[in-house]
């Protein structure tokens, strides 16, 4: 078996993924352990959860740095500090730098509530809504320099409902972005990601 990934969770709020990855390390669907979990909101609930897990926490402010670049870079250098091998965003409200990205290139996942690239940017539940299309999902992508736009690793359909509204069609999406970022992450961690151009190619076991 291969040596366990070092995984860093960045989180802004509640962290509902940060603590389905957790709980997917804990059990053996992925082998890998949360290394360090990362919050740019010193209140946020994921935080003080993650600390109960018994997980390494951190609160870099964003607001103590003069540039995106910088906060960027403190945050860098504390996932480097724990060697982390995969950075995954989890409701992480902060667009990342070209920094960022250059440190941890194809090794950066963020989960998105619409099956890209419909749909980007904030509040894609309710851009489904408006714009009246009969499926939605989950989005599971590397990360690059472009909002929402990196290669896609996995994808998963919510019916539309007549009847849905925002927060209807946010809990059914939010129900499998807790299966999809598990089963990604778990892919990268055994090795079967490869990336070829926007296309991310999955190994058989």
């Amino acid at each position: 078996m291969r040596e366990p990934k070092r995984i860093g969770v960045l989180i802004s709020g509640r962290g509902s993924n940060m603590l389905s990855l957790a709980a997917a390390c804990r059990s053996g669907r992925i082998n890998g352990r949360i290394a360090l979990v990362v919050s740019n909101k010193k209140n946020a609930p994921g935080l003080q959860a993650a600390a109960e897990m018994g997980l390494q926490t951190q609160f870099i402010s964003h607001r103590a740095f003069d540039s995106r670049d910088l906060f960027d870079h403190a945050v860098v250098e504390a996932l480097n500090a724990r060697r982390v091998d995969l950075v995954c965003l989890a409701g992480f409200m902060r667009l990342l730098s070209p920094t960022f990205i250059r440190a941890f290139r194809n090794r950066i996942m963020n989960i998105h509530p619409a099956l890209l690239p419909a749909f980007p940017g904030l509040r894609g539940q309710r851009q489904a809504i408006e714009y009246g299309v009969k499926v939605s999902g989950a989005t599971v992508h590397f990360v690059d320099e472009e909002l929402d736009h990196g290669p896609i690793i996995i994808q998963r359909a919510v019916p539309v409902g007549e009847g849905d509204t925002e927060e209807t069609l946010s809990e059914r999406i939010l129900k499998i972005e807790h299966e999809a970022y598990p089963e990604a992450v778990s892919l990268f961690c055994d090795g079967r990601l490869r990336v070829e151009g926007r296309r991310v190619i999955v190994a058989p076991k």
